[in-house]
């Protein structure tokens, strides 16, 4: 097998570890670009392509994300990770953890640990790699390792959510959702929610906030409704869409360009939190972005006219 062929055939892996340290689909596809020009340019032939190229690209991601942490921390407003609509890595051996590790939520609480402490529960705790291996990729000892993994499932365990097991159910609330959110049905999205639903939004000040943090069920649907029928109004379109391993949807403008995505957190029959992702940077991979604010303009006069 040539290395384009070995490459290729981990890029998957590759890509999925580099997206759970860094939340960014960019920066990871970048940090698996990197990792092959390293490949391509190397002379060493390595015992194992898989161990040689997760050391590489862990490594490469440990890097951007000591960087990226003074830049999340100037942020306007919340962080969110760009949403991933399906991750390219599968093993039915590790689904829970892969499905588990990748939710907004989960990303979230990954935040909170050091760039170390995050590679080695990535690697450790969803893809299993064996302390040896996190060892040379990190660059600390075997021992180190474990210190790092224990501090990481502490911080971890302490917020670690809980989600739906059933994807059956947790689409067909999704569906009942984004129906009501379509009519503008203030009660039945009110039976939906939590009664302590959080509504984020994430627009790094680059367009019109959907919602700074809106908590409680009555709060939350009554600004969804002030706000989604008028975009259905405008031809803004609906297409319900996993996201992040979760029920979600992509909103688009009538040219078909991406306007934001929500990511949904279902529990227990009810929707826990829903996240919108509005920042242009973070969807971009997704298609062609709209002028967010020429639609809050539109919507705008809209209501003006109606009134």
């Amino acid at each position: 097998m040539s290395k384009v062929e070995e490459f290729e055939d981990l890029r998957p892996l590759l890509f999925s570890i580099a997206y759970r340290i860094l939340g960014s689909v960019g920066e990871a596809e970048d940090a698996v670009q990197e990792t092959w020009l390293r490949f391509d340019g190397s002379v060493t032939v390595p015992t194992s392509t898989k161990a040689f190229l997760s050391a590489v690209v862990t490594r490469i991601s440990i890097d951007v994300l000591r960087s990226a942490r003074v830049r999340r921390e100037e942020y306007v407003g919340p962080w969110f990770p760009e949403p991933l609509l399906s991750d390219p890595y599968q093993d039915p051996a590790r689904s829970v953890e892969l499905a588990d590790s990748v939710s907004m939520a989960a990303l979230l609480l990954l935040e909170r640990l050091s760039p170390l402490e995050r590679a080695v529960f990535v690697l450790r705790d969803v893809f299993a790699f064996g302390f040896d291996e996190i060892s040379v990729a990190v660059g600390r000892s075997e021992s180190a390792c474990r210190q790092l993994l224990v501090r990481a499932r502490r911080h971890m365990q302490d917020g670690r959510p809980r989600f739906e097991a059933d994807r059956r159910e947790r689409q067909k609330l999704a569906t009942r959702f984004f129906d009501a959110l379509k009519n503008g049905d203030v009660s039945r999205l009110r039976d939906l929610l939590a009664a302590d639903v959080r509504l984020v939004g994430d627009g790094g000040g680059k367009a019109p906030q959907l919602a700074k943090a809106i908590m409680g069920a009555e709060n939350v649907a009554r600004v969804l409704t002030s706000v989604f029928p008028w975009l259905i109004r405008i031809d803004v379109s609906l297409e319900s869409h996993e996201v992040n391993g979760e029920p979600g949807a992509i909103f688009r403008d009538r040219d078909g360009r991406v306007l934001y995505v929500l990511a949904l957190d279902v529990l227990g029959g009810q929707i826990q939190a829903i996240r919108a992702v509005i920042n242009p940077d973070k969807i971009g991979h997704i298609g062609s972005v709209a002028d967010a604010w020429a639609i809050d303009r539109e919507v705008r006069q809209a209501r003006r006219q109606s009134s």
